[in-house]
């Protein structure tokens, strides 16, 4: 292992940039040439690489995003344009990647690796925090931390008028970020995939707090299980409040990363690349009983995290 490419796919979160820090510095340490590779899969068929240094990456682990940047690439899924990755990485004399993303750069990594031969190791940099094996993905702190910060400020407006405000997060598969945060602010309800809602429940609920004199009322809503126009419109009419909703958007993907998010990126980063150097061929960094380990890439993949379903019966009983 003489030289190595790292790069960022998909959907960015915080601390990307802590990680692709944490490879280029350790890389450099440890005598390997580190190469950066633009816009994640796309640059790599594209040719779009770059030798990295120190200076590189200096002042970049505050930053959210990725300097590197990201993209969602068609090409990829194709098997000419897995060919021109392949060429180009030989071409530049890499001998394995770092590559930081979800769910879909991972599935990307395990296909290159099989086709050929390319030692691949996976960092989890996902929001949603669905990934397998791993307790926290790279960026899921931040994310929690802005989207708390945002119903925290919705919750003053909320009780100064009385109002109830319907918080749509991301989370199109997976409802962590809304259970999370809705536990962690004491908003009302949490709706999400994993859950089916009786709204007419949840109405007559959220009335009877009402009646006891609750000013205000926050249900946060994921993505994946309804639109927040949705819900405002199945129980406005029912719980005696003057409704709002509030889509937080792409806000939750920004943001300078926590210490949390640079401390996790930082060990998976260092971890990756101590994965390439020991013979390792496809394999993702993981979290795990706050060590960092390495797991087969396709056993992560093969198994669907399951949202701890005890914190969703916790949320109902605390409210």
């Amino acid at each position: 292992m003489k030289a190595i490419g790292v790069l960022t796919s998909g959907g960015d979160s915080p601390g990307m940039n802590a990680a692709i820090r944490a490879v280029v510095r350790y890389g450099v340490r440890n005598g390997l040439r580190v190469f950066g590779i633009e816009r994640g899969y796309c640059g790599l068929i594209d040719g779009a690489i770059k030798e990295m240094s120190f200076a590189s990456v200096a002042g970049i682990m505050e930053k959210g995003g990725t300097i590197l940047r990201s993209s969602r690439c068609g090409e990829f899924l194709t098997k000419e344009g897995r060919e021109k990755a392949a060429k180009n990485l030989a071409q530049y004399g890499i001998d394995g990647l770092v590559i930081i993303g979800g769910e879909g750069s991972l599935t990307g990594s395990v296909v290159f690796h099989k086709e050929f031969g390319v030692p691949v190791v996976g960092i989890p940099g996902t929001i949603d925090n669905d990934i397998a094996y791993t307790d926290m993905c790279v960026g899921v702190d931040t994310c929690l931390n802005t989207v708390i910060d945002a119903i925290q400020k919705l919750k003053d407006t909320a009780t100064s008028h009385e109002r109830a405000f319907i918080v749509e997060v991301m989370g199109r598969e997976s409802g962590y970020i809304a259970l999370m945060s809705a536990i962690a602010t004491g908003s009302e309800a949490a709706i999400i995939p994993e859950v089916p809602v009786d709204f007419d429940q949840l109405a007559a609920r959220l009335l009877e707090e009402r009646k006891r004199g609750k000013l205000n009322c926050i249900v946060v809503v994921a993505e994946g299980a309804g639109k927040a126009e949705d819900v405002a419109r199945k129980i406005s009419a029912k719980i005696g409040y003057e409704t709002r909703i509030s889509i937080l958007g792409h806000i939750q993907r920004g943001g300078s990363p926590t210490a949390f998010d640079r401390l996790l990126a930082t060990r998976m980063g260092v971890r990756a690349v101590q994965a390439l150097m020991d013979g390792e061929k496809c394999v993702t960094t993981v979290l795990s009983a706050g060590k960092i380990d390495v797991l087969d890439t396709e056993k992560i993949l093969s198994t669907k995290k399951q949202l701890d379903l005890s914190l969703y019966e916790i949320s109902l009983m605390l409210t």
